[in-house]
């Protein structure tokens, strides 16, 4: 698959410490797309042993990504990074396809995909 998702160096450095604290070394990223969040939709990321059928896999920064087909539209051109700072640190995700988000910054909506907004 083209790069549904990028994932930068400083995302790919925090995972790798995260699947070595959690003994999943040998696991691959799954990034999703599920219902629910303030605005619709919310992103899921988890460790993945096996891929399910229509999933589209990649590599990057020595990272195994995997996306499912019925998320890779809503999800095309996602950067996840992470940054550190005074108060700790966190992923971040920049969807481009994104054109509403709540506060929290994990839920949102595209102009195709309402999803299923829960109160917060």
């Amino acid at each position: 698959m083209s790069e549904v998702v990028i994932l930068t160096e400083a995302a790919a450095l925090q995972i790798k410490d995260m699947m070595k604290e959690h003994d999943e070394t040998d696991a691959m990223l799954r990034v999703a797309v599920k219902g629910g969040g303030c605005s619709g939709l919310s992103y899921g990321m988890g460790f993945e042993h096996e891929l399910q059928d229509g999933d589209a896999t990649t590599e990057q920064h020595g990272i195994k990504l995997v996306v499912a087909k019925n998320d890779a539209a809503i999800l095309n051109g996602t950067k996840i990074d992470y940054k550190q700072s005074m108060m700790g640190g966190g992923f971040t995700i920049d969807n481009p396809n994104a054109i509403a988000s709540c506060g929290c910054g994990s839920s949102f909506v595209t102009a195709t995909n309402k999803g299923t907004p829960e109160n917060c």
